[in-house]
C-alpha cells in the first residue's frame, strides 16, 4: 500500500494499518480487548502520538482505540469523505426581515482539520446556510466574511471594522444584524459594539457555539436559527449575546451586550447576565421578554457610530503579596490606562500606594473593578478604599472587570482629559453600571446540600 492513503499515521499505528490492510478513509470494524468498534477510520494529527488509530464511530464521536488493544481489524468498506460543507444561494421570500450576517470565525464557522486534529474557522457564510437550511424560513439573508479568526485573536481592529460596517448597513436599510463569533471572547465584542454603536434602531445579535458544527451535540444551528429570529423579529434594539439558556436545547436566551460573561468552558449554557436578568427567551416559534426596559425598534436609520479605541490599556488582577514593580512595570511599558480587578468592595495592599502615587503623578488612568464578578466596588467603606480613591483610583460601580477593561480603551481613543475620561467612564451607555442589582441578579447555588439537591431534581439544568 502507498504512503498516502495512512495520512498521518506513523509508528505502531502505522504498521497496524499496514498489517491488517486498513486505509483512512476505510470503514472498519476492529475487535479489541475492551469490546468492538465500527466506524471509519480518520487522518491522524501529525502532532499526535503513534498509539491510536483514530475512528469516527456512528454517533458522530471520533474515538482514539490503542494499537495495543487491537486483537483484528477488518475493512468493510471505503468512500473518502468531504467534510467541507457546499455554499448554497440564500432564496429571497417576500416577507420575511432582511437580516446581515457578518461571519467573523470561531467555533460556530468552524470544521475540524484532521492534519492537525484542531478546529479551524473554515466555513464560509454560505457554507453556514448549507447547513442549516431552516434559516430560510427565518429570514432573508445576506452574507460577508469580515474576518477568519478565532476569538482569542479578535481585537481593535476587528472591533473597530465590525461597528462600520454594522453602520454601513443600517444605513442602507437592514433591519437586523447578526454577527458570528468564537465563544471566547463573545462577551468582550459585545462590550466594544455596544459602546462603538450606539442609539442603535435596529438588533445587533453576536452568536457563537460551544461545541463544532461536526459534533452531534453541536449548539451552532439552533443558536444561529435563534439569532437570525432575533436579530430579524425581536423588537430590542441593541447589541445582544444570543446562546443557549439550558444545557437542553430548550431555548435561548438574549444577553445585554455589557453585562454578560461566559461562565463555564464546555457547558453549553455557558453565557450568563451578571448583577441583572437576561432581556428575553427565545425559540423557533416565540420571543418572550424577560427585561421590563430595553431600546426598541425604531424605522429611521439614525445610528451613532464610534469607532474609537485605544491599546494603552492594560488589567491587573491583584493577588495577595503583589509588589509595586507590578504596576511600576506597566507604567514604564507605557500604558495610559489601567483596569484594577481589586478583592472583596475593590482593594489592594498598601505595599501598592507608592506605585499608585507614581502612576497617578504620570497621568495614568486607573478603574477599580472587582473579583467578585458580582456587586459592587464600595472603596469608601474602608481605610484602604478611601487612600486609594485619594491617590487617583475610580470606583467603578458594578461594571464588570472585562467591560471596565473595553469602556476604558473605548475612552481613551478619544480623550485623555481626565475629567472627561471619568465622566465617560461613569456614564453609563447602556446598563453597564446600574443603580441596584435585582435580587434574582445573583443566584450562585451549592451543589450537594439537601434543598439545592431537591432543586435541582425538579428543574432542567
Amino acid at each position: 500500500m502507498s504512503e498516502d492513503i495512512f495520512q498521518g499515521y506513523k509508528g505502531d499505528a502505522l504498521d497496524t494499518l499496514k498489517k491488517y490492510n486498513a486505509r483512512v478513509w476505510g470503514q472498519a470494524e476492529v475487535e479489541t480487548t475492551r469490546g468492538k468498534f465500527i466506524g471509519t477510520i480518520l487522518p491522524r494529527s501529525e502532532n499526535d502520538d503513534d498509539q491510536h488509530i483514530v475512528m469516527k464511530i456512528p454517533t458522530g464521536y471520533n474515538v482514539g482505540v490503542d494499537v495495543r488493544t487491537i486483537k483484528s481489524m477488518k475493512e468493510t468498506g471505503y468512500k473518502k469523505a468531504n467534510y467541507k460543507i457546499p455554499e448554497k444561494q440564500f432564496p429571497t421570500t417576500p416577507g420575511l426581515p432582511h437580516v446581515k450576517l457578518f461571519g467573523t470565525g470561531g467555533t460556530i464557522a468552524s470544521r475540524l482539520d484532521y492534519r492537525t486534529g484542531a478546529v479551524i474557522p473554515a466555513f464560509s457564510p454560505g457554507e453556514l446556510y448549507g447547513a442549516v437550511p431552516e434559516l430560510a424560513d427565518i429570514c432573508n439573508l445576506d452574507t460577508e466574511k469580515l474576518f477568519a479568526v478565532f476569538s482569542e485573536n479578535m481585537g481593535p481592529k476587528q472591533y473597530i471594522g465590525l461597528a462600520k460596517a454594522i453602520g454601513k448597513e443600517i444605513e442602507q436599510g437592514i433591519d437586523g444584524i447578526v454577527v458570528g463569533h468564537g465563544t471566547d471572547t463573545l462577551h468582550h465584542t459585545g462590550a466594544a459594539l455596544t459602546f462603538m454603536c450606539q442609539n442603535l434602531p435596529v438588533p445587533v445579535v453576536l452568536v457563537g457555539s460551544q461545541r463544532s458544527s461536526d459534533r452531534p451535540s453541536s449548539d451552532a444551528a439552533l443558536n444561529l436559527m435563534h439569532a437570525m429570529k432575533a436579530a430579524g423579529q425581536s423588537d430590542i434594539a441593541e447589541v445582544m449575546v444570543c446562546m443557549f439558556g439550558p444545557t437542553s436545547d430548550e431555548y435561548g436566551l438574549l444577553h445585554k451586550g455589557t453585562r454578560v460573561r461566559k461562565m463555564h468552558s464546555s457547558y453549553r449554557s455557558t453565557f450568563r447576565t451578571i448583577g441583572d436578568t437576561p432581556l428575553a427567551m427565545i425559540n423557533r416559534k416565540t420571543i418572550s421578554p424577560i427585561h421590563k426596559t430595553y431600546n426598541k425598534r425604531r424605522n429611521d436609520r439614525n445610528v451613532k457610530i464610534l469607532p474609537y479605541y485605544s491599546d494603552e490599556v492594560t488589567m491587573l488582577y491583584y493577588y495577595p503579596g503583589m509588589k509595586p514593580d507590578t504596576l511600576d512595570a506597566l507604567v514604564d511599558a507605557g500604558y495610559r490606562g489601567v483596569v484594577i480587578v481589586g478583592t472583596g468592595l475593590g482593594h489592594v495592599n498598601k505595599e501598592l500606594y507608592p506605585a499608585i502615587e507614581r502612576a497617578h503623578a504620570k497621568g495614568v488612568h486607573m478603574y477599580m473593578t472587582l473579583q467578585t464578578i458580582w456587586g459592587y466596588v464600595h472603596m469608601f467603606v474602608y481605610d484602604t478604599g478611601r487612600d486609594m480613591m485619594a491617590k487617583g483610583i475610580v470606583p467603578t460601580g458594578n461594571m464588570l472587570p472585562e467591560v471596565a477593561f473595553i469602556k476604558l480603551s473605548w475612552v481613551l481613543g478619544q480623550t485623555d482629559d481626565p475629567a472627561e475620561v471619568k465622566r465617560l467612564m461613569l456614564t453609563s451607555v447602556n446598563d453597564e453600571i446600574t443603580p441596584r442589582e435585582p435580587y434574582n441578579g445573583y443566584l450562585v447555588y451549592q451543589g450537594g446540600v439537601p434543598e439545592v439537591e431537591d432543586f435541582i431534581r425538579k428543574v432542567h439544568k
